[in-house]
């Protein structure tokens, strides 16, 4: 098992680089993606000093044979997009400092505006279509003008953005909103879907309509009424009855 990054000039180029691998069928572990924004607030909370660029973090698993092959191939592949700065981590110590600092990336988000609140996303696509959502998800971000984090399993088309708001200033909450909201509409329009991981829960009842349709969602009801008829496991979530 080992674990590299590789810096990339742009977020598609890290990202037609993941597409690649995935068509090729390398069977990579364990793909993140880290935009630069993010790879700075990692640096300055974990003390990494990690290249301040667009980067992909892999983990591959097999027999020292098939890593190597994986590993070779996807460096290659890296390097025909652009790809650079290839670093290896190759023992479980340097491995660990790697992932930890990845899914400290909110933490470390947080640390870098003190006082602010995140509002994070939590969007799906197809992976061809990933490209194409991400960059004009930034570009969007980018125009607003509130700094973020973007953190991707980019693996399986699964990303987020954290959007930095000063709590007692509600025009950026509201700003954050309309910027989730025009991403959900984005990720639908390629064929995704509004949450990849973190679930409909409150937030996006409205989206599921959209997502599924009021058919799927009355059908969801009606199981919902069979099985919970007192309505006492979990209620007002996903949808209301």
């Amino acid at each position: 098992r080992t674990a590299a990054t590789c810096s990339f000039p742009s977020i598609e180029a890290a990202v037609r680089t993941v597409i690649q691998v995935i068509q090729l069928g390398v069977p990579i572990a364990r793909c993140e993606l880290i935009d630069h924004n993010t790879v700075r607030m990692v640096n300055a909370h974990s003390k990494l000093g990690l290249r301040e660029e667009n980067m992909l973090l892999m983990e591959f698993h097999g027999s020292p044979v098939s890593v190597k092959e994986q590993a070779e191939t996807v460096q290659e592949i890296a390097h025909e997009f652009g790809g650079n700065a290839f670093q290896w981590a190759d023992t479980p110590e340097e491995r660990t400092r790697l992932w930890t600092a990845r899914h400290n990336a909110y933490f470390a988000a947080i640390q870098s505006k003190p006082g602010c609140r995140a509002i994070s996303t939590d969007t799906c696509v197809p992976i061809s279509r990933l490209a194409d959502c991400l960059l004009d998800s930034v570009a969007e971000a980018d125009a607003a003008g509130l700094p973020y984090f973007l953190v991707g399993h980019v693996g399986d088309g699964n990303f987020h953005f954290g959007y930095l708001i000063d709590p007692d200033k509600p025009e950026e909450h509201r700003l954050a909103e309309q910027l989730n909201h025009q991403l959900v509409a984005r990720a639908l329009r390629l064929e995704g879907t509004c949450t990849g991981e973190h679930g409909v829960g409150l937030h996006k009842m409205d989206f599921l309509l959209t997502e599924a349709g009021h058919g799927a969602v009355d059908m969801m009801r009606t199981i919902k009424r069979a099985l919970d008829p007192d309505n006492i496991l979990n209620p007002g979530k996903i949808f209301a009855l």
